[in-house]
């Protein structure tokens, strides 16, 4: 697979991820990786949160504000 911002240059770079937003492949130069909080809420046992990463491409990160 590659990188879908990479192809619309004429450039083929092979894909590292692929958005979380908008699915679309992204290469090292286009992606960017944030962490999130996984809020996780077990019948029996008390709430937790665990980090997570997440791949987004750079129109998805910005609508998002991160």
């Amino acid at each position: 697979m590659h990188c879908l911002d990479c192809h619309s240059q004429g450039v083929a770079s092979p894909a590292l991820g692929v958005c979380r937003g908008c699915g679309a492949a992204v290469c090292a130069n286009h992606a960017r990786v944030t962490t999130y909080q996984v809020h996780r809420r077990p019948l029996l046992a008390p709430p937790s949160e665990t980090p997570a990463r997440s791949v987004r491409c750079f129109p998805c990160a910005a609508a998002d504000g991160r």
